[in-house]
């Protein structure tokens, strides 16, 4: 009853199970996942609590009761049938809401595992990944909450994507041919240390609000990793550096040899061009002892250390097929608020359209009209949102089918330079295809529209 509460966003990846594997006797730890899940008898580590990261009330519930958090989201997978808007802006999402949530549950601490960042380049410069990382660590920040960054290079353990890709490919091809991204120095730590250091961190003071990188005893490239790699599993291969290969080729050539999905290599790839090295640091300092490559790739091969099995998940009922979820960022350089934000556009859009769509506003309600036909109603929430957010449940119209669930939001994120337009489980009544073609591009153009309006527009 007295060991520390740790939650766990991103409990069902690598880095979560296997800090749940070995730390479940030092902590009670609440483990977030998507889908309800039971855990078999015997092997209940953690307390699983079903949550919708989407919602702000659904994450404070599910990290109620915690002293720490450990912050592991990454959104490149789609939840949805249908997700419109790029996983940065998802990310920078899920962020705040996690950041707000924790606020409001009192959490002293989130400890956030982000990526290494070149020190010789600006931010803008960044690849996708690198830069969405950045983000998420000011976003994490941005409710008073401390934060503790550990920056970290390929995270080497059994299960981790990033080794499991180099490992296929050594595996699958006799012949490897090493791009310039191949050749880019780089700092991979082994799963074991980064393990030590997070629990290290985790409730240490002294690293409140610190941007820490992490990486092993020494830097390599990924043509060295490759060739380790081959030396340990006793294949013989060509590895052989190339000038010319871009990164669209690479990443074709990667996720078909390693069969994972090309839009997880995508960003890694891009962010391969870096040069990556972790700075030193005290908490560094404080681990020594530290693995390289070769043998953090030894242990991931050989090791008969196996995670516990996940638990099953449990069918809740619930579930609809077809639902949407689009997520666009819109310019907001005068800063104005997102009450401001979510006002302007009811107003504009009657003027975009010539009077072809109406907004009639009664109370807390509007009702989105096409010549007079109900399209969509809303219901504005004001005891969920404030100047920071505001939040619309869909509540009606010819456009939805299901009319108690789905939501639209405007959130402003990053020092208010941006405004977020979201809308959530949001589930269509057209048949399914015709949307695709025709709603959901429509609504993807007119927030574009909206966007350059809301940065070309003279200030209040």
């Amino acid at each position: 009853m007295d060991r520390p509460t740790v939650v766990i966003a991103g409990a069902t990846g690598f880095l979560g199970r296997w800090f749940i594997e070995r730390y479940h006797r030092q902590y009670r730890i609440i483990a977030l996942s998507r889908s309800a899940m039971q855990p078999e008898p015997g092997y209940e580590l953690a307390e699983w609590r079903q949550v919708e990261l989407y919602s702000i009330t659904s994450t404070e519930e599910g990290i109620r009761g915690a002293d720490y958090a450990l912050y592991l989201v990454h959104s490149m997978s789609p939840s949805t049938r249908l997700t419109q808007g790029s996983f940065e802006d998802t990310d920078l999402l899920l962020a705040d809401n996690f950041a707000r949530a924790a606020a409001n549950q009192g959490v002293k601490q989130i400890l956030f595992v982000g990526g290494i960042l070149p020190d010789d380049e600006p931010t803008e410069a960044l690849s996708r990944h690198l830069r969405s990382r950045h983000e998420v660590e000011l976003t994490l920040a941005s409710t008073g909450v401390p934060v503790t960054t550990l920056r970290a290079g390929i995270i080497v353990g059994a299960d981790g994507s990033s080794f499991q890709m180099i490992e296929r490919l050594v595996r699958r091809l006799p012949v490897l041919i090493c791009p310039a991204w191949c050749q880019t120095t780089t700092h991979p730590i082994s799963l074991d240390d980064t393990l030590r250091i997070l629990a290290y961190c985790l409730g240490r003071e002294e690293v409140y609000g610190q941007t820490i990188d992490i990486g092993g005893s020494e830097t390599t490239t990924y043509m060295k990793m490759l060739r380790s790699v081959a030396n340990l599993l006793g294949k013989r291969r060509i590895i052989r550096p190339v000038r010319i290969f871009s990164p669209g080729l690479s990443t074709f050539w990667v996720s078909k040899f390693t069969q994972t999905s090309g839009d997880l290599v995508r960003p890694l790839v891009q962010s391969l061009r870096h040069r990556m090295i972790a700075a030193d640091s005290a908490v560094l300092r404080a681990f020594p002892d530290r693995d390289n490559f070769e043998a953090a790739a030894q242990r991931a091969l050989t090791s008969t250390e196996r995670l516990t099995p996940l638990p099953r998940r449990v069918p809740t009922g619930d579930h609809e097929r077809n639902t949407v979820r689009s997520v666009q960022r819109l310019p907001n350089p005068r800063h104005h608020t997102a009450t401001y934000v979510a006002r302007l556009y009811q107003r504009w859009l009657p003027i975009f359209f010539r009077a072809l769509i109406g907004v009639k506003s009664q109370g807390d309600n509007s009702t989105f009209r096409f010549v007079g036909v109900p399209l969509l109603r809303l219901m504005f929430i004001p005891s969920r949102s404030d100047d920071h957010r505001q939040l619309f449940y869909i509540v009606g119209g010819l456009l939805a089918k299901r009319k108690n669930k789905g939501w639209l939001e405007f959130r402003n994120v990053l020092g208010d330079d941006f405004t977020i337009s979201a809308i959530h489980e949001f589930v269509p009544s057209l048949p399914w295809y015709i949307y695709v073609v025709t709603q959901a591009q429509a609504h993807t153009w007119v927030m574009k529209r909206f966007g350059k309006y809301l940065s070309d527009q003279d200030a209040y």
